[in-house]
Order: C-alpha cells, then structure tokens, then sequence
C-alpha cells in the first residue's frame, strides 16, 4: 500500500500535465477542483478546531479525529497531487 500511494503521487500528476497539455479544458477542470478541495480542506479544519475550543477539550488528542474524515482526506490528497502538478508546469516553463 504505501508502494502505491508513493506511485500514485508521482504518475498522477505526470499524466495530469499531460492531460491538460493535449486538451486545454482540463486545465479548468483541475484548477476548479484543487478551489473546492481547498474549501472543503479548510472548512473541516477551521470547524474541528472550533469545535475543540468550544468544548474547552484537550487539543492534541482531539484534533487527530479529523484524520478519520474521509472527505478531508479526499480533498487533502487532491490538494497534494494538484501542488505536484503545478511545480511540474512551473517547472518546464522556467527551462
């Protein structure tokens, strides 16, 4: 498993360069989604951090429980691959 999420971080972006690369569109596409992946990333961070200081609880036990969030982890590994993707097309441009 964790063979394939190393993999995973370096094919998907090489192949989303060169998706967009052929086809102009998924440049939106993927521009769009890294924006709803932020939204998401930091509306479930900002709200599990109120929440922690609402409740008064212990914040270092507590806060790992948004690691349990399959939709903050969602939009937290697009977030990973999209940066990835981004230093790609920085760097071939800057060549």
């Amino acid at each position: 498993m964790k063979i394939f999420l190393v993999l995973t971080s370096i094919i998907l972006p090489i192949i989303m360069y060169a998706v967009q690369k052929s086809q102009a569109k998924f440049r939106l596409i993927f521009n769009l989604g890294a924006i709803v992946s932020a939204i998401i990333f930091g509306d479930i961070a900002s709200l599990s951090i109120f929440e922690i200081i609402k409740d008064n609880t212990v914040f270092m036990t507590n806060i790992h429980s948004i690691f349990l969030n399959p939709l903050f982890l969602l939009s937290g590994g697009y977030l990973g691959i999209y940066i990835i993707y981004r230093l790609i097309i920085i760097s071939i441009d800057e060549r």
